[in-house]
């Protein structure tokens, strides 16, 4: 079976406990409740030869970057998000992209699929999960 192309543009439809994820991560009450009001929108491109993807993360508050392959171990900058780095791999398990962050908290990292136009994220850390929803456009 070959992976899917992630490559679009996706705008979030719909988040769920967000709020408890953040507190997990140990970001500040005042914040959370920002973040949570946000509607991000994500911008990836991905190279299924070289398996080199990109994903641009935008707000109105901030935006992040991730640039990786896929399978190879880097280091990630998190500090837009919580101020942290990590050791993060991303790899395929099945269609999905699994992404494991080693770091200061346990069990860190988030899981994204494609179902049609939907691009589905469960976020995940020290035992909290959280989902966002996005549809692509155009």
């Amino acid at each position: 079976m070959s992976q899917p192309n992630y490559s679009g543009t996706f705008h979030m439809v719909n988040q769920e406990n967000m709020d408890a994820y953040l507190a997990a991560l140990g970001i500040s009450f005042p914040l959370r409740k920002i973040v949570c009001l946000l509607s991000p929108s994500k911008e990836i491109s991905h190279d299924q030869a070289t398996g080199a993807m990109k994903i641009h993360t935008s707000t109105t508050f901030k935006n992040f970057h991730m640039d990786f392959t896929i399978g190879k171990e880097f280091t990630e900058d998190l500090g837009p998000v919580d101020g942290r780095t990590c050791q993060t791999t991303v790899s395929w398990e099945g269609d999905k992209l699994l992404c494991v962050q080693r770091g200061e908290k346990e069990g860190r990292g988030w899981t994204h699929w494609l179902e049609g136009d939907k691009l589905h994220l469960e976020m995940r850390v020290e035992g909290v999960v959280a989902k966002q929803l996005f549809k692509k456009v155009g």
